[in-house]
């Protein structure tokens, strides 16, 4: 069973970084799609950035530019860089593999003065 383990979450100033990480406990990276998704109660999940098996990349608007979803398949891990980050990036961060629909137990994310 894939497990996935989510770190690199924390508390950061409005205009500052995080880089964010998701392992993988085995190969499971070569051959699914992955998403990064964030959430603040009670506000619904909401997709963030995913990369394909090919490494094609997407963002939805209110991220991108700011936002990079990258993948290391040789360790297993997919990560999230985040720029100029602002106080309504705050929240929950989880990836998913789109493949089998597993999720990570998340990190978390504060963006804040």
């Amino acid at each position: 069973q894939e497990q996935l383990v989510e770190s690199g979450g924390g508390l950061v100033q409005p205009g500052g970084s995080l880089r964010l990480s998701c392992a993988g406990s085995g190969s499971i990276f070569s051959d699914s799609g992955m998403g990064w998704y964030r959430q603040t109660p009670p506000k619904q999940r909401e997709l963030v950035a995913s990369i394909t098996r090919s490494g094609i990349t997407n963002y939805p608007d209110f991220v991108k530019g700011r936002f990079t979803i990258s993948r290391d398949t040789a360790k297993n891990t997919v990560y999230l860089q985040m720029n100029s980050l602002k106080p309504e990036d705050t929240g929950n961060y989880y990836c998913k593999l789109f493949g089998s629909g597993r999720w990570g137990q998340g990190t978390q994310v504060t963006v804040s003065s």
